[in-house]
């Protein structure tokens, strides 16, 4: 096949061939850009007027890696390594000119050139491992050699980009130019040729590595520096095993480890998981209904009604996003605890050098604290974080709704609650929707946006930028009780009861869910949250395990007590037996059959199970748009392992008509709340997988 026409254009100029790849948007390597740079490249090592190369990119990035469409088919030739070879093999001095972004195989191409050159505000990157594989070009062997193989770790096995100056320090690039880059690379490249610099490849140097030969200390550091958010991963531990091959092997060697291990992440599941997950994550932004170019309200001044944990945190998303915000309080003592708290959090913050102390002040300084809620007449958008009670809500929007201006946002952080209910005591409810920040808001990057039924295009349309605006990924849903992760989580946890009460250990339940890849279990979650949310010392009626703790003083984490038991100072718990008796108690004044034969595979299906055939209710319902809007809520909300892909694809990888027979079992066992949702009974009966739903 022909490359196609223009994606790789030559010109020589004065014995300089500039080489430029046009494959917009991203200059991703399609095959037909692999083509072209081989044949142009060829043509000039052939071309005897031509002393020198500059690879350089039309439009705003560098390679950026991959063509992402190409992902999971065969690879049409060239290859990346033949694509590599020819320009490793160059005899002519060849200088890539970076700007933008050089990511994955973008970086490998211009690792494979005898020099870089970057435009001050370049980033280099090896993101590889967060797709579940390694660099599969060469960088795991040529990195190494150029920046040293602590720094090529950090690059590798992590996956986060460096900034052109960081690049210069490391020796990852040769100068950082101003002005114009390509002809800066050209200026670069004659006097390379002038001065008859000799062409070292790559491959060929041993200055960085030498030293850590035979020693397995530095990577044994790395292991354990990285050990808890390496926790389940495969790609990382399989990157580092890369670079040592790097350091240990000659370069040949080096690249047939570097093949052996990419294939046989490429062939494993975390890889698929982390691929769909990318695709996904990408998906969600598409609203299929709402028209592109649907019209978004800017967004300059932004109210925050409620000061507390969720309010706080969503003030500071705000001002981390340069957008001034009100927080509104009902007191002066519960304004100054909330604003005492976000001063808190982001000094916290610099003292681990996330921001400057600079930038702690100018953030500080885009929040306000009020007790009059006649901020909101300044508003162009209004998040309410009051109490979790529909009437409080709906007064509070009441209230709103009066003050607010007419091209407001009103926008409720509710985690539960009826949207539809809220928006009815407004005389604008197509300016109503629900944005349900996850905790801590400040932190965690998912935003359930809740569509009500009178929710505008345009209500919804800035809902979603607005939230990719505070650095959140947004996710639409629609309105039921719970939403889409926790009437989910819903059920999950009334199975947890249930198996507590039936014999299982509570922490034996929270180590299959951890065992999994999920960073807690239900009891030890609802220890660090707080056993006493949403519990009144005056109606508890002792019904649940939960009230009974409660009325115990056993409340969680803060009171030291709550499933578990915890050492002063401490929050790793610790099995408690005055809970087993609490539990057992319970269990025979409800005259319960407890067992001791509930193994993990049991408490796993029991627990996953039911989030599954919630999860499909919710897909046949609308709630979700798509079986991949549930994982994504999941993985970024509630922890959900992405290396494991999210519970609708985990579905699909046990195979639903496994998960439909068991469930019918259960529900044989245990009741009617076991009936497999009418979608998970149609795709087990096509023999077809849900998440093409």
């Amino acid at each position: 096949m022909a490359a196609k026409p223009d994606s790789v254009q030559l010109d020589v100029r004065d014995g300089i061939a500039v080489i430029t790849i046009d494959n917009p948007p991203v200059n991703a390597l399609s095959r037909h850009v692999r083509q072209g740079l081989c044949d142009k490249m060829r043509e000039a090592a052939g071309d005897p007027a031509v002393t020198a190369v500059v690879l350089a990119c039309a439009g705003r990035t560098f390679i950026a890696g991959a063509d992402i469409t190409e992902f999971g088919k065969p690879l049409q030739p060239p290859g990346f390594l033949e694509m590599i070879d020819v320009l490793d093999d160059s005899p002519k001095p060849v200088v890539a000119a970076i700007h933008g972004t050089a990511l994955g195989g973008g970086l490998e191409t211009a690792l494979a050139c005898h020099f870089r050159v970057a435009a001050p505000s370049a980033r280099f990157g090896l993101p590889e491992v967060k797709l579940g594989l390694c660099p599969g070009a060469g960088g795991t062997q040529r990195l190494p050699r150029v920046v040293g193989p602590e720094k090529a770790l950090e690059m590798i096995v992590v996956g986060n980009p460096i900034g052109a100056p960081e690049a210069l320090a490391h020796g990852l690039a040769d100068e950082i130019v101003e002005g114009d880059l390509t002809e800066g690379a050209v200026a670069f490249v004659r006097r390379v040729v002038a001065e008859g610099r000799p062409l070292v490849r790559i491959r060929d140097r041993d200055d960085k590595v030498a030293p850590a030969r035979g020693d397995s200390a530095l990577f044994d550091a790395f292991r354990k520096k990285r050990a808890r958010r390496m926790r389940g991963f495969e790609a990382p531990e399989a990157c580092i095993r890369t670079v040592e091959a790097a350091v240990e092997l000659p370069f040949d060697e080096g690249m047939d480890r570097e093949q052996e291990i990419f294939g046989q992440l490429m062939g494993g599941v975390q890889a698929r998981a982390q691929q769909y997950f990318f695709f996904s994550e990408r998906e969600a932004a598409k609203i299929p209904d709402i028209p592109r170019g649907t019209a978004t309200l800017d967004v300059k001044r932004a109210v925050v009604v409620g000061g507390g944990a969720m309010g706080g945190g969503i003030s500071m998303c705000f001002a981390n996003a340069g957008i001034p915000v009100s927080m509104v309080e009902m007191s002066r003592e519960a304004l100054d605890r909330g604003l005492a708290t976000i001063r808190r959090n982001y000094e916290n913050t610099a003292a681990r050098g996330g921001i400057t102390a600079g930038q702690v002040e100018e953030r500080l300084g885009l929040i306000s604290g009020t007790l009059d809620l006649e901020a909101a007449r300044e508003a162009d958008v209004v998040v309410e974080a009051v109490y979790e009670e529909l009437e409080v809500k709906q007064e509070t929007f009441r209230r709103l709704d009066a003050l607010a201006p007419g091209h407001a946002v009103l926008a409720t952080n509710t985690s539960a609650l009826d949207v539809n209910a809220i928006a009815a005591v407004t005389a604008r409810p197509e300016s109503v929707i629900g944005t349900h920040f996850f905790s801590p808001a400040n932190i965690m990057r998912l935003v359930e946006v809740v569509r009500g039924e009178k929710s505008a295009n345009e209500t919804v349309a800035t809902a979603m930028a607005l939230s990719r605006r505070l650095g959140k990924v947004p996710v639409l849903v629609g309105v039921c009780h719970g939403f889409v992760g926790n009437r989910m989580l819903f059920a999950r946890q009334r199975e947890a009861n249930r198996l507590i009460l039936e014999g299982a250990p509570a922490h034996e339940v929270d180590a299959v869910l951890y065992e999994f890849g999920l960073p807690m279990g239900p009891f030890a979650m609802a220890d660090l949250a707080g056993l006493d949310l949403g519990w009144n010392a005056e109606t508890s009626t002792g019904s649940t395990i939960r009230e009974r703790l409660c009325e115990a003083g056993r409340r969680g984490q803060k009171t030291g007590a709550g499933y578990y038991d915890y050492e002063p100072g401490s929050r790793v718990p610790k099995p408690s037996p005055v809970v087993d008796g609490i539990i057992r108690k319970f269990a025979e004044e409800r005259q319960l059959r407890r067992r001791d034969d509930i193994g993990r595979d049991e408490i796993f299906e029991r627990l996953v199970y039911p989030m599954i055939n919630e999860g499909a209710k919710i897909l046949d319902e609308g709630i979700a748009l798509r079986a991949s809007d549930i994982d994504v809520v999941w993985v970024y909300g509630y922890g959900w392992p992405v290396y494991r892909g999210g519970p609708m694809f985990h579905a699909d990888e046990v195979g639903i008509e496994r998960i439909v027979a068991r469930m019918k079992e259960l529900e044989a066992a245990h009741g009617e709340e076991w009936r497999p949702a009418a979608l998970l009974e149609r795709v087990a009966g096509e023999g077809a997988r849900i998440g093409a739903r």
